[in-house]
């Protein structure tokens, strides 16, 4: 069967068409490509002037990098984070709940988490950072274990609490703050004695903790024990290498005199 010349001219149309409609589809593909790439580099220049407390950069690559991709879990962690150092928790936590809505992990419910625990919402942070712990693949669930633990103490549970920091410890051993929260937990708890011995455990181990003499010199103070509390920091003094670390020292000595 022999087709007619309009038959054929509509052939060519409607294939131009289809080219015409691939390309197209191909050239936004290209561009929308070439969007994500930019935003993400504004994103990683941003994150890394955030970490060296570059503020007004981290700001300013941040909110070029959501212009163009508004929807990035990470980026919108990442300026909750940043309106969080300027003291603007309003605006941060709009900004934690944007990264949840678009799909952010159990990282951005940790940082939501302790949002709102300095926000004295306990509740509220305790069901985001339960939430967190829900993902088995989480790297970083000791951070949140802590977190939760100081929500279950700002509630009134200190042995929830403890058991949260003992859990904390338990995944990674190598940092002390889950065992400085827990000795806070066990003063809460009015269990001085035991309180007392982690303390002084922790101080062992590194006697420049600055962190576990706080608590110590606090408790001693709660005990009525002073001499003890002039032997830890004259102590501490005499091995310190900081020079604003010995004058804090010294000054709590003075207290004691």
């Amino acid at each position: 069967m022999i087709k007619s010349p309009l038959c054929r001219l509509s052939a060519v149309i409607f294939t131009a068409m289809l080219l015409a409609g691939c390309q197209s589809s191909a050239q936004k593909q290209i561009s929308e490509e070439k969007d994500l790439n930019r935003a993400k580099l504004h994103y990683q220049i941003g994150l890394d002037a955030l970490h060296k407390n570059q503020m007004p950069k981290a700001f300013d690559e941040l909110m070029k990098a959501e212009a163009i991709n508004p929807n990035h879990a990470d980026m919108l962690d990442a300026l909750g984070y940043a309106w969080r150092l300027r003291g603007n928790l309003k605006k941060s936590e709009s900004y934690y709940l944007r990264a949840i809505h678009a799909g952010g992990g159990a990282s951005a419910h940790t940082n939501y988490g302790s949002l709102l625990l300095e926000m004295k919402r306990f509740e509220d942070a305790k069901l985001q950072l339960e939430k967190a712990l829900e993902d088995p693949r989480y790297k970083n669930q000791f951070v949140a274990f802590i977190n939760l633990g100081d929500a279950q103490l700002g509630l009134g549970d200190p042995d929830a609490a403890i058991l949260s920091y003992r859990q904390a410890g338990a995944l990674n051993p190598r940092q002390t703050l889950s065992r400085i929260k827990e000795a806070e937990a066990y003063v809460s708890n009015k269990r001085y004695n035991y309180a007392q011995a982690l303390y002084e455990t922790i101080l062992r181990e590194n006697n420049l903790n600055r962190a576990a003499l706080e608590g110590l010199i606090r408790l001693l103070a709660l005990r009525n024990d002073s001499g003890a509390a002039r032997g830890y920091i004259k102590a501490y003094i005499e091995k310190s290498t900081s020079e604003l670390d010995r004058a804090w020292a010294t000054d709590e000595l003075d207290k004691l005199r």
